[in-house]
């Protein structure tokens, strides 16, 4: 092989391997958010655990890598769009949590924790504009072995702890987030 031919084997080899750095560098996050890192770049359409006769209600949300694998970023919407929000949770260095902030289209926002036990992520966030009396909101979700994801609430509506949503969640490459 001659200088030539030697030289762009060589420069195709750094390039690729300089690619793979980058792509290898983008799907990353940092530490403590990792546990999350399968379910990123999906999307899942949820319906509730127990629907209101009559009434159709799907949930549909994105979860996506943000700010350099500092953050992830979940887009959500409610029936096409009636309903939607947008959380970003990243890592508190100072407090040692993860943490996450909660934008509505109903124009309420919440600012919460969040801890990680195996395939379980509980949260417990305090409700800042709810014209409903909704002050803070407790969440469990949990992937479950059949690839499903579960997610239930309650909240303090009125001084007073009272259940709150219920659903199961599958991936869903078709469903899209919808704002209006």
């Amino acid at each position: 092989m001659d200088f030539k031919n030697r030289w762009v084997t060589i420069s195709t080899v750094l390039i690729l391997s300089g690619l793979f750095c980058i792509v290898s560098a983008q799907d990353t996050l940092i530490a403590p958010l990792r546990p999350l890192q399968p379910y990123l770049g999906k999307t899942w359409r949820g319906t509730p655990e127990n629907p209101q006769p009559g009434k159709t209600m799907q949930d549909v949300s994105h979860w996506e890598r943000a700010l350099n694998g500092k953050a992830i970023r979940i887009l959500h919407s409610i029936n096409d769009g009636e309903y939607g929000g947008e959380s970003i949770l990243y890592w508190n260095k100072e407090k040692k949590t993860l943490e996450y902030y909660y934008f509505t289209t109903a124009g309420f926002n919440t600012h919460g924790t969040m801890t990680i036990e195996g395939q379980k992520f509980i949260s417990h966030e305090y409700v800042t504009g709810n014209e409903n009396g909704i002050t803070e909101v407790e969440s469990t979700a949990e992937f479950l072995p059949d690839g499903r994801l579960h997610s239930s609430s309650r909240y303090l509506k009125n001084g007073e702890w009272v259940p709150g949503h219920a659903f199961y969640y599958v991936e869903d490459p078709t469903a899209k987030v919808v704002f209006k």
